[in-house]
């Protein structure tokens, strides 16, 4: 594990030794402590975002355990198969060959759902081929069904079907017992985004739990579903709604439960992948892309998201539970184990909610500048040291105030981008959506992951460029579509240059939020004017794409649905008459 030292005195820690060394990751998630203060107006040199690192390397997470555990399994998740690339095809063969080196002696091996993208019988075949090349003949397979498996577009009967005969699975929902300890699997009921878990499975879980608890009490009992559930983990609000209460209450009794859910694609970096009230949650982040938080300027789905690589090992021993978080893509470990002492306590529980009050903090010497030469007429671009946390700085509030009307014009969330590795620092981010010739106070806090902010910030002032401001538009070649196979030129004019813009199609009486774009990307614009071609080939959800209907393209500013410019156009019949 590469880790490197952070001094423990803030006040000593020079500006110097903060931009000699890039952070990586596993150094950003380190604890430390200080006092800082404020600068305003400081200019950086450019040069500060390519320094080199020179990290500590430590494996000491994987061989300081002592006794060897009495059980070992790997749990990953999402893995996305899929039929015309074979991008994560390659990952989730990195991630068997990985598993196998970091856990040589399993006893089970685990996939929380969506195994495929689509659940057509070639990714299937591509998942299978895979893993059972590379499974170990000791470990039990155990694979739950994501929503992701059903669109495929048989019935739910037949997908399921589909599923069970593909992977060998005895049923959707089954109880296993290796070595002494339980494991019971659940599975989504349908291909619902939030997952269904019906009154019947949960009252057929509560049995299993009973029986689990029967025969020892003091081991632990793994669970797993695809879907979290709402109001736990990070990423928790992509969870079920539907029985969500009945769930938790089922599992409510049993602090010697652990649940693993997969879905979010969020990183295993954040504190809060794991919960801990009544029993013990953790999410199991992907192995196909990065997916996090929405309402920040770099997205949802940020640059380079499909990187992103992750699983566990869980190790159980007599008296505790490890839980190792691997960063496949890095073949390294991120952030120390997570420990769960047995018999499983609910006093002794230490991931609980809000257990992080200390606020994060700038170092005396932080800085923070205008990127002069990224200034344009609506925009500028800030470049600052990344500040400290106990655990994890997750986000920046950023305010910028105009210095004339003494107002608070924009407010900004941004990622400090702990997801990356190395972690940026100095970080660099755009503020968009400013007004030209005007000059603003920008102001950054820092906020940790349980929401503390920082009761410091950093301070500079800024002058966007003189220009006009043209609204946004998007104009088709044509405003009538012969049939559901016609295709239509859509150009769009003074659109920003932001990666997490995009574009979506809805039904034109549709609320796009309420409901989920037919067909949608990103449109990364680098010119002003920008044409693509529209293909309904490509629609996600092609029954919702019918003849005699209205739709409108829609341009969204950032990974939300704040929407800026829209277009109409009426699909006419595919029949042709005489």
């Amino acid at each position: 594990m590469k880790m490197e030292k952070f001094h423990t005195d803030g006040e000593k820690l020079s500006n110097a030794e903060v931009f000699k060394n890039e952070m990586t990751r596993r150094s950003f998630l380190k604890k430390s402590t200080g006092v800082a203060g404020i600068t305003l107006g400081l200019t950086l040199t450019n040069s500060l975002n390519i320094l080199p690192v020179e990290a500590v390397s430590s494996s000491s997470i994987s061989h300081s355990i002592g006794k060897k555990p009495n059980l070992v399994f790997p749990v990953i998740s999402d893995v996305h198969i899929h039929s015309s690339s074979n991008k994560t095809l390659e990952k989730f063969i990195t991630t068997l060959e990985q598993l196998n080196q970091a856990a040589p002696k399993q006893d089970a091996f685990v996939v929380v759902g969506d195994l495929t993208d689509y659940g057509v019988l070639s990714e299937y075949d591509k998942f299978m081929s895979a893993y059972n090349a590379r499974k170990q003949a000791k470990a039990a397979s155990m694979f739950a069904i994501g929503n992701h498996d059903y669109w495929n577009g048989l019935s739910v009967a037949d997908a399921q079907k589909r599923f069970l005969e593909k992977t060998g699975m005895e049923a959707i929902y089954y109880h296993k017992v290796i070595k002494g300890y339980h494991f019971i699997v659940l599975g989504t009921e349908d291909g619902r985004t939030e997952g269904t878990f019906s009154v019947k499975q949960i009252q057929w879980l509560g049995e299993q739990l009973k029986i689990a608890s029967a025969d020892d009490r003091k081991k632990p009992i793994f669970v797993f579903h695809h879907q979290p559930i709402k109001e736990t983990i990070y990423g928790s609000e992509w969870g079920f709604s539907a029985n969500r209460d009945l769930f938790y209450n089922t599992l409510k009794p049993y602090p010697q439960v652990i649940s693993f859910s997969g879905h979010t694609h969020y990183p295993l970096d954040d504190p809060k992948i794991i919960h801990q009230k009544d029993f013990t949650s953790i999410g199991t982040s992907t192995g196909a892309y990065l997916w996090l938080d929405a309402g920040r300027i770099q997205g949802e789905v940020p640059e380079g998201a499909d990187i992103l690589n992750q699983a566990l090992i869980v190790e159980a021993y007599h008296n505790k539970v490890l839980i190792k978080r691997r960063d496949i893509h890095n073949d390294d470990w991120t952030g120390e184990p997570f420990e769960i002492s047995l018999p499983a306590n609910k006093q002794n529980f230490k991931y609980i909610e809000n257990r992080d009050k200390k606020p994060p903090f700038f170092t005396n010497d932080a800085m923070l500048s205008i990127v002069h030469e990224k200034a344009a007429a609506t925009s500028l671009a800030i470049m600052f040291t990344q500040a400290k946390d106990k655990l994890l700085v997750h986000d920046y509030r950023i305010t910028a105030k105009n210095t004339e009307t003494n107002q608070i014009e924009k407010e900004f969330l941004a990622f400090s981008e702990f997801y990356k590795d190395p972690v940026p620092n100095p970080l660099t981010l755009p503020l968009e959506g400013l007004q030209p010739n005007t000059t603003y106070e920008i102001e950054v806090r820092a906020l940790d992951a349980y929401g503390n902010a920082s009761k410091n910030s950093l301070k500079v002032l800024g002058k966007t460029l003189d220009g006009t401001v043209e609204d946004v538009t998007i104009n088709l070649s044509k405003s009538k579509l012969k049939g559901t196979e016609d295709q239509v030129e859509v150009t769009i004019e003074h659109a920003r240059a932001s990666k997490s813009d995009w574009i979506g199609l809805y039904e034109v009486n549709e609320k796009p939020g309420d409901q989920a774009a037919i067909w949608w990307m990103y449109t990364q614009i680098t010119e002003k004017t920008y044409t693509f071609t529209y293909n309904p080939k490509d629609n996600i959800y092609p029954d919702r794409y019918q003849a005699g209907s209205t739709y409108k393209f829609v341009y969204f500013y950032g990974s939300g649905y704040d929407a800026v410019a829209s277009a109409t156009f009426a699909l006419e019949s595919d029949l042709v008459t005489a």
